[in-house]
């Protein structure tokens, strides 16, 4: 909320709301819900700028209009009892976002983390189907990071990241000899999901560009999916490459056959045909509920980070 009350606070929640239409970032439309929410009109905006990992810059009924992270966007100058309201919303686990209108901080508007549902359970059983505890990565600051984390069974907590931040923590992990799949949403997820080795995106919240970048996307937007997904991938390795032995047995059998004896021919075309037949039908176990019921159960081992 911002700091001023009364028609005061719904001028300048407008204006924010007004500069914060053009994001894709979930903080960014969290602050447009919040308008929408209290009824406040929103006037329009021109020449709205995103300054990824910064924040966001646009011209509203005559006034630059800037809302950004307090660490990127106030200086030493800043007055006092605006840090204070950092601070004091910092400390109790909210992230704080800084309003400046013509390059004077005006407001400081508090948003909380809210848990997706299932997330605890999804850590968990990520935890326990590869073998290694997430990370979380993201911009947001220390204490809220660590109060999300805390809530969902996170332990190892990277916060305050800038885009170029999480994909150098990306890098340093797979540098480890871990393959790392990250899951994201925001338009700041983008670059790293795209260095990771598996880029999974939230479709329903996620920004045009994070989409492109992932290499799967999750349209319900239930965390409990990710480790579903995961699962099944690896049980598709399995039959990939039980489907090759198969094959490759077949063949070696009636080459060998051949080579060193006299195959009929109706008996090669059978075993070569009865082998497609065999590995078509053992793929299309992957298709059956069964399947995904199965996948989407508690289950048992590649490193994945979370944003």
């Amino acid at each position: 909320m911002p700091v001023a009350g009364g028609e005061a606070a719904d001028r300048l929640l407008a204006l924010a709301a007004a500069a914060e239409q053009g994001s894709e970032h979930p903080l960014g439309r969290a602050i447009v819900a919040a308008a929408r929410d209290r009824g406040v009109p929103l006037p329009a905006a021109t020449g709205f700028t995103a300054l990824p990992g910064r924040g966001v810059r646009a011209r509203v009924d005559g006034h630059l209009v800037e809302i950004g992270s307090p660490v990127r966007v106030l200086d030493k100058s800043a007055p006092a009892d605006v840090r204070a309201v950092v601070a004091e919303l910092e400390e109790g686990g909210h992230s704080a976002v800084l309003m400046l209108l013509g390059g004077s901080p005006v407001a400081v508007l508090g948003l909380a983390d809210r848990m997706r549902a299932g997330a605890a359970g999804a850590v968990a059983r990520l935890t326990g189907l590869t073998g290694t505890a997430p990370v979380l990565l993201t911009g947001d600051n220390p204490r809220a990071a660590a109060l999300v984390a805390g809530q969902a069974g996170i332990a190892d907590v990277r916060a305050g990241l800038l885009p170029e931040d999480k994909v150098r923590a990306v890098r340093e992990l797979q540098e480890g000899q871990a393959r790392v799949a990250l899951v994201g949403d925001g338009v700041n997820d983008a670059p790293a999901l795209a260095t990771a080795d598996a880029g999974i995106a939230m479709g329903r919240a996620g920004a045009d560009l994070t989409l492109d970048a992932a290499d799967a996307v999750i349209t319900r937007d239930e965390l409990n999916a990710v480790p579903a997904v995961l699962a099944l991938a690896r049980r598709a390795r399995r039959l990939v490459i039980a489907n090759l032995a198969i094959a490759g047995t077949f063949i070696a059998v009636l080459v060998a056959w051949d080579l060193f004896g006299e195959l009929p021919l109706p008996l090669g075309v059978a075993g070569h045909e009865g082998s497609t037949v065999i590995v078509g039908l053992n793929g299309l176990r992957l298709l059956r509920d069964a399947a995904w019921r199965r996948a989407a159960a508690p289950a048992t081992k590649a490193r994945v980070a979370g944003s």
